[in-house]
């Protein structure tokens, strides 16, 4: 593999090819998390049928925010935001008096961040 890589950038067409493709990129710097949010330093546990935004989209937001997002809910978790169907999580949540959201109200929480 090492001598494919060589060989690939010994090549001086494919090198030029790679200088040219980078002056066209924008690369920005990674996002780092809000110190100030009202979730951060939390943990967040989403379940049920989001509507607002994907699973993914809303755990990369809450990571964004400085929030820990974990799939399982426990003791340590701070709130859980349930959507449709939450289902057996939110039970859980509720027995453990940890805070659930809905989404309005996870939305409210963090607000335009």
């Amino acid at each position: 593999m090492a001598n494919d890589i060589t060989a690939f950038f010994g090549n001086p067409d494919l090198y030029r090819l790679i200088v040219d493709l980078v002056t066209e990129l924008n690369i920005l710097p990674p996002e780092r998390p809000a110190k100030n949010s009202a979730i951060s330093g939390k943990t967040i546990v989403f379940t049920g049928t989001l509507t607002r935004m994907s699973r993914a989209e809303a755990k990369a937001k809450a990571e964004s925010l400085g929030a820990k997002v974990s799939g399982t809910v426990s003791a340590k978790t701070d709130f859980l935001v349930a959507g449709a169907d939450a289902g057996s999580k939110a039970r859980k949540a509720t027995d453990l008096c940890i805070t659930v959201l809905d989404e309005d109200g996870y939305s409210a929480l963090i607000g335009n961040q």
